[in-house]
């Protein structure tokens, strides 16, 4: 959660001083971290660590290490765009919130009323905000990918496998319309 809030910090004072398009500069580490590491949460919940059920933990971050890793830091292209700062944000808040949340029920066995509220809430402007933002960036960054043909892999080779990093990102996108109650 600490990472998180640094990275709101950065993004929301950033913002502020120098505009959405110098954002993703600002959190560009942090946010790589934070998100990297929450591939944690799948190991926890795998072993049994957490409670959390893996089916609903995989998808919300294999798309989120989608986003940092395979649009935002591959195709620098996006980072100016006002979604990178809507993204950072609604990704910033919705982590604390929840950290925050299960964190008081944790260490007190209960959370305060009003943070149920905001847990059970705020879903409702960042989530659209989030997931419209995250299927913007990797419709953004389609051109790119055409144009540069990054991470494919086309044939022949050893394998006699090919893979279209372009055609896996369009799948992707088809996947966040029946996926969206899991992210």
């Amino acid at each position: 959660m600490q990472t998180m809030a640094q990275v709101l910090y950065y993004a929301v004072t950033t913002l502020l001083e120098s505009g959405h398009e110098a954002v993703y500069a600002a959190v560009e580490r942090p946010l790589q971290f934070a998100q990297t590491a929450a591939f944690l949460e799948i190991l926890h919940g795998l072993v049994g660590l957490v409670r959390s059920p893996v089916s609903a933990t995989l998808p919300q971050i294999g798309s989120r290490l989608f986003l940092t890793w395979g649009i935002l830091w591959s195709f620098p292209e996006t980072h100016s765009h006002i979604l990178v700062t809507s993204l950072v944000i609604s990704w910033s808040i919705t982590e604390i919130i929840r950290y925050s949340f299960f964190g008081m029920k944790e260490a007190f066995g209960f959370a305060p009323s009003w943070l149920l509220w905001l847990r059970y809430s705020t879903f409702m402007v960042l989530y659209p905000t989030g997931i419209s933002s995250e299927v913007g960036l990797i419709y953004i960054a389609l051109p790119y990918m055409k144009a540069s043909e990054k991470y494919c892999l086309r044939m022949p080779n050893k394998w006699n496998f090919s893979f279209d990093f372009f055609y896996a990102s369009i799948l992707s996108l088809a996947v966040y319309v029946p996926g969206i109650e899991y992210l």
